[in-house]
């Protein structure tokens, strides 16, 4: 999808100033803020599964156009369920990249509005533009539920714009990156015309097998595994990446592992095949289970594993 647009003259012949800033995607867990990033960048930066907080760090998509630059952060799903030190690090990492951004997209599911929603929602700021992306219209053929949907979610609380759009068929997504361009400061671009990403290829990887871990263990797997790279060597046409899945007990090795070990053979080659796509070489993987009881058990010990 091209993210590229002509800048319109002024009046008086000048043409407009160039624009750039960050731009918060946010809300609750599994509306598709992740499709999102993905989607405007043009390219898989952002993992995704069904899994609730499959997103655990914020990220950055950059999207440069003639007339503005913007600096898309994906964020970890808003949760109000689960109140263990992990939720509430994700939960604070949510609400901090809305209070330094720009420009806010709140992102919510057209097939409900929900208290959740309305919950989070009450937490943006109140001194920048925040748009509602209103996502998953392909999955609502009654138009009636949507503006029925527009209307408690604007008596929660103003927005500069609500957009219905569809991140997985990208339906009325470059309407969304103009009202967000439009409301982004003046100012140079933050980033080389070509970036995507914020990120190091060593991040991209261990959140790439993180994925996979989650979309082939669906619920088999506690929620707090994680994924650790223990090498990454860049060569000219080839990445050489050891990583291990961290596990809290002896008795989800073999979970991980399959029989066989043809479990963690499917992740790694999963894995590989998007990093290929990705990094544009070569990637020798191997991935083994480490045992790391109580890595995410306090806000103290997630930091190491570079958690805010």
């Amino acid at each position: 999808m091209s993210t590229s647009s002509t800048p319109v003259e002024q009046p008086g012949g000048a043409p407009p100033a160039h624009r750039s800033g960050h731009v918060a995607i946010v809300g609750r867990p599994n509306v598709g803020k992740s499709t999102l990033l993905n989607r405007v960048v043009g390219q898989k930066l952002s993992i995704t599964s069904d899994r609730p907080q499959t997103t655990r760090h914020r990220i950055a998509g950059i999207v440069t156009r003639p007339d503005a630059q913007l600096v898309f952060i994906d964020s970890p799903g808003y949760q109000t369920r689960k109140s263990n030190a992990l939720n509430r690090v994700l939960n604070r990492t949510a609400v901090q990249v809305a209070t330094d951004a720009d420009v806010v997209v709140l992102v919510c599911d057209a097939r409900a509005w929900t208290p959740a929603d309305e919950r989070f929602a009450k937490l943006l700021p109140t001194d920048r533009p925040v748009l509602l992306a209103v996502n998953k219209i392909d999955a609502v053929p009654d138009k009636a539920r949507l503006l029925e949907l527009v209307k408690k979610a604007t008596a929660c609380r103003e927005f500069d714009e609500v957009v219905p759009i569809s991140a997985r068929t990208g339906r009325q997504v470059s309407l969304l990156l103009d009202l967000c361009a439009a409301r982004l400061p003046e100012g140079p671009a933050l980033y080389d015309a070509d970036s995507l990403t914020d990120r190091s290829e060593r991040f991209l990887a261990a959140e790439l097998i993180r994925e996979k871990l989650f979309r082939q263990l669906g619920d088999e797997l506690p929620y707090d595994s994680t994924v650790e790279i223990e090498m990454f060597e860049e060569l000219p046409k080839l990445r050489r990446i050891h990583a291990a899945i961290l596990v809290e007990r002896e008795g989800q090795k073999p979970i991980v592992l399959g029989a066989r070990g043809e479990r963690i053979k499917r992740i790694a080659s999963d894995a590989r095949h998007d990093l290929e796509k990705l990094f544009g070489c070569k990637v020798y993987l191997e991935l083994f289970v480490k045992v790391k009881s109580g890595w995410a058990a306090t806000e103290q010990s997630l930091r190491a594993y570079g958690y805010e």
